[in-house]
């Protein structure tokens, strides 16, 4: 384990592609702590894994909940709260 298990308790790696890693978190919270760490997350990287090539960290938030409802939309439509006028 390269990062610590509170951390990845919290974050999940999504893809590393080009040498750029990017993390999923479980909060908001979480994802704005990561960011502030994101230098220090890759340089712990790249002095301890070996052959990962990691230059860039994009950390994401949660998945946010959907506002769509029944099986047809409209695009532009602002979802349950739009007034239809």
């Amino acid at each position: 384990m390269v990062i610590g298990e509170e951390i990845s308790a919290h974050a999940n790696p999504v893809s590393l592609i080009d040498g750029v890693l990017t993390l999923q978190t479980t909060s908001t919270a979480w994802a704005t702590q990561l960011r502030l760490l994101a230098p220090q997350i890759i340089k712990t990287i790249q002095t301890s894994a070996s052959g990962a090539l990691v230059e860039t960290v994009v950390i994401l938030g949660p998945h946010a909940p959907s506002w769509r409802k029944g099986l047809r939309t409209i695009k532009g439509s602002r979802g349950p709260r739009d007034t239809y006028s």
